[in-house]
């Protein structure tokens, strides 16, 4: 039998009908060759075998995301092709069912993802089958946003105003990629893996909404920086981090409304910029090679504290409960557990880094990464090392009616709550020794 002639769309961090940029790619191809796009997705092993909790919200949240993609097609007769496998036993497959003409997919920019595309390229070329990758997940990627000089910016500020006057020279236009749907090849449903079958299980998910609200964005500026302010952050980090909503459209529908919240949209260009260009800090070196020198204590007994929110340190406590309760942190928590990891317990950034890379939904990671170089002092535009939070203080600041606090520490006035592993003003002590001698010129 003759094989059917295709092109495919490869899913990934895209999981989105709606401005795709490598879907629009393919479907244009598509009209203008005759030809039919099969959409695939692969629940790649290479990965979720890394993956010691098989009650993984992100696997769940991928799987819902895809059946529902799937629900989408199947109302208008069209498929989605999906595999639990490698992705090269995946080709493997697709090769052998189909003529295939090319592959397209949107840019991946970690460590994994570029090896991965560079061995799957590689295999189709034997065939002769091209794979076309496309800028989706960031607004300007690489090297688009440099100094005059050409050389990549290691500042935020800077790049931010240059990135801005780039956003105002070159504005991103929505892809209208859902109307091409027509040329996906027509098909009787294929059947998805369960999550059991993957050896995974459903979870407590619960999905935060698409849609930004308007009062969040304008009033983003004022009560960000407040954990227990019901909308005071958007939660569209997880949507962003699996591309279930478009980076472009978000910007758009935000840029005019708070400049505060356009420039947490430029942070995550600017990580994917660092890793990039700097791809070091993928393989678990400071970005300043000089903090690679510093002596951490490392105590295991104090991690497991941090962990599981038992510091005696209640803005800290409460963070690390929310995260280990709903994969979710505040982003001013955020810095704050992780200077204290770092500074007050002296124990090594990769280790909260990876603690976060299992827990959080809206993994990323160069924006993780990036996170925590800031918060040790190790990383580009980094909070200098001198620089402690003071934990009560930010709870005054930012919690002083112990709202969040309260919440998730509800023992807080007993006396089965902790008493402090260490003394903040000790601490800080301790901290600046250690990194002065490792600074040392």
């Amino acid at each position: 039998m003759m094989r059917p002639s295709v092109i495919l769309f490869w899913f990934r961090r895209d999981l989105r009908l709606k401005d795709n940029t490598g879907l629009y790619h393919a479907l244009k191809l598509a009209q203008k060759l005759e030809l039919k796009v099969l959409p695939i997705f692969i629940f790649d092993k290479m990965i979720l075998d890394k993956l010691e909790d098989k009650a993984d919200r992100r696997v769940d949240f991928i799987h819902q995301t895809i059946t529902e993609l799937q629900a989408i097609l199947t109302e208008k007769g069209k498929t989605l092709w999906v595999h639990h496998g490698t992705s090269v036993e995946a080709f493997e497959l697709l090769t052998k069912q189909y003529q295939i003409h090319s592959v397209f997919t949107n840019q991946d920019y970690e460590p994994y993802g570029i090896n991965r595309d560079a061995q799957i390229a590689k295999q189709l070329a034997k065939d002769k089958i091209e794979l076309h990758s496309y800028k989706d997940q960031v607004i300007f990627e690489k090297s688009e946003v440099t100094k005059e000089d050409g050389k990549p910016y290691t500042v935020f500020t800077p790049y931010s105003r240059r990135w801005k006057a780039a956003w105002e020279a070159n504005t991103p236009k929505l892809l209208p990629s859902e109307k091409g749907l027509e040329y996906f090849m027509d098909s009787k449903p294929l059947k998805i893996p369960s999550l059991k079958a993957m050896g995974f299980e459903q979870t407590d998910l619960v999905v935060p909404a698409k849609k930004w609200k308007e009062a969040t964005v304008k009033n983003y500026t004022e009560q960000r920086n407040f954990p227990a302010k019901e909308g005071g952050t958007s939660h569209l980090g997880m949507h962003l981090r699996f591309g279930t909503i478009s980076i472009r459209q978000l910007a758009l529908e935000t840029a005019s409304i708070n400049t505060t919240y356009l420039n947490e949209l430029i942070w995550r260009d600017f990580y994917h910029m660092i890793l990039w260009h700097f791809p070091h800090v993928a393989e678990g070196k400071s970005f300043r090679a000089q903090y690679d020198f510093i002596e951490w204590r490392n105590n295991e007994k104090e991690f497991d504290a941090w962990c599981n929110g038992q510091t005696g340190y209640p803005i800290v406590d409460a963070g690390m409960r929310e995260l280990n309760a709903t994969g979710f942190m505040h982003n001013r928590v955020r810095m704050i557990v992780a200077s204290f990891l770092t500074k007050h317990l002296l124990i090594d950034w990769r280790w909260g880094e990876a603690y976060f890379a299992q827990k959080l939904l809206d993994f990323d990671f160069a924006a993780n990464n990036g996170g925590w170089q800031w918060a040790s002092g190790s990383g580009c535009d980094a909070a200098p090392y001198f620089r402690v939070f003071n934990p009560r203080l930010q709870t005054e600041k930012f919690d002083k009616q112990l709202q969040y606090i309260r919440k998730w520490i509800p023992e807080l006035d007993s006396l089965s709550y902790p008493q402090p592993i260490v003394v903040h003003e000790e601490a800080r002590v301790r901290v600046l020794a250690a990194y002065a001698k490792a600074l040392k010129p």
